[in-house]
């Protein structure tokens, strides 16, 4: 790994602040939730089905999946500061489109085009790698992760607000000035820290098999991708069984998903301060048997017939702070497999999560009805949470030797 100078804020002769790391990864979040409260009323302006509206979640996902595989690479092979703001150029227009899209077709085609914002998510994980070893890394994306949170833990709630308010639109107007503004931070203070980019993408995808045959690779991948399958089943169940079961107004379930953000930004924390002291494995055991923990009570009480928004949602808080607390790890641990393929295996490890994640908040939204409840969400879930426990068990017992910074 090629040492980077100190960073310092607005020099694009140095590794961008942490400040913007979590601006870039925290748009991406804000982008997937800030307008769940409002499908139930964007179904009705566009006469259609709920069922289609969700494909603003689910069609989402499934395309972050696809171009993340892309944004790596490209990343790799031209620097992570120009598809930065390539990306951000592309999020901002394609906004100004859902906004002012009154067919649900040209509506959904803008949404899938916002996409490209995936790359603050990717590149994030890769300039701390590119700017850090192992351990490090694990410890700076929990503070990464931690201070994105706090960006979209409200995103919910002030879409809620905002579409009673104002009508839909106004959670995409939101987005098109949070944007805008950090499209000019970006620009100023996003110094490459791709040292040793790729000469070719002929020569990258040459040494991606290399990539692609690695078990730790995928031991971390699949940790990653079923730590977090349990949070996008709960994203495409959660609005249905806010609205339909619990009859919750847009602005009150909006509220609700804060009990996950905050759980999500406790374990950040806790990631950020005890990642580099206890390791990656004990993290990712801690953080899932957290999670375990939090889906199972939900689920108990869902057996037990006492299905409440503080049963369900209130349950949802230590999933959130299993999530904080493995993530990281499982995130550092991917890209630290080949770092030189830092981008490639971000992407490829974002791809399969979130490829998943589109299939679990399908599945999500329709195995529930009003006679099952959410019981088929919470095994769903459940079983997620025990299938990424299985994987970390895969990971080598002399991990700390296996891979080093």
């Amino acid at each position: 790994m090629t040492p980077q100078p100190p960073a310092r804020f607005f020099d694009r002769k140095t590794p961008p602040h942490i400040v913007t790391l979590v601006l870039i990864a925290g748009l991406s979040a804000l982008n997937q939730n800030i307008f769940l409260p409002a499908l139930p009323e964007m179904a009705s302006f566009f006469k259609t089905d709920y069922a289609v509206m969700q494909l603003t979640l689910s069609g989402y996902l499934a395309g972050t999946a696809l171009l993340q595989l892309v944004i790596g690479p490209l990343s790799d092979r031209y620097g992570r500061r120009p598809v930065m703001i390539g990306a951000l150029a592309i999020m901002l227009i394609a906004t100004l489109f859902c906004i002012f899209a009154t067919d649900v077709t040209v509506f959904l085609i803008a949404r899938m085009v916002q996409t490209a914002v995936v790359a603050g998510l990717v590149l994030s994980r890769a300039i701390v790698r590119d700017m850090v070893p192992l351990e490090e890394a694990a410890s700076m994306l929990g503070y990464v992760t931690m201070g994105m949170a706090l960006v979209p833990m409200f995103g919910p709630a002030v879409g809620g607000i905002l579409s009673e308010t104002f009508g839909w639109q106004a959670c995409f107007a939101a987005l098109a000035i949070l944007t805008f503004l950090i499209l000019i931070i970006v620009a100023a203070d996003l110094g490459e820290t791709n040292r040793q980019p790729i000469g070719s993408f002929r020569a990258q995808f040459r040494v991606w098999p290399h990539l692609l045959a690695s078990r730790l690779f995928w031991s971390y991948a699949l940790i990653s991708v079923f730590v977090s399958g349990a949070f996008f089943s709960f994203l495409g169940g959660a609005p249905f069984a806010g609205t339909t079961l619990l009859k919750l107004s847009p602005s009150a379930l909006g509220l609700q998903f804060l009990y996950t953000a905050v759980g999500y930004m406790v374990g950040n924390f806790f990631s950020g301060l005890f990642a580099k002291r206890l390791g990656i494995r004990h993290m990712l055991v801690i953080g899932n048997g957290i999670t375990l923990i939090g889906i199972g009570f939900a689920l108990v009480m869902a057996m037990a017939g006492h299905f409440t928004a503080l049963s369900f949602f209130g349950s949802m808080v230590l999933m959130g702070l299993g999530n904080g607390v493995a993530l990281p790890s499982a995130n550092a641990g991917m890209v630290s497999v080949r770092p030189d393929l830092a981008g490639s295996a971000s992407g490829l490890g974002g791809a399969l999560t979130l490829g998943l994640g589109a299939i679990l908040s399908v599945i999500a939204a329709s195995i529930m009805t009003e006679e099952t409840g959410a019981m088929p969400l919470l095994i769903v879930m459940f079983t997620c949470a025990l299938i990424a426990m299985v994987s970390i068990a895969t990971l080598p017992r002399n991990l700390d030797t296996v891979v080093r910074g």
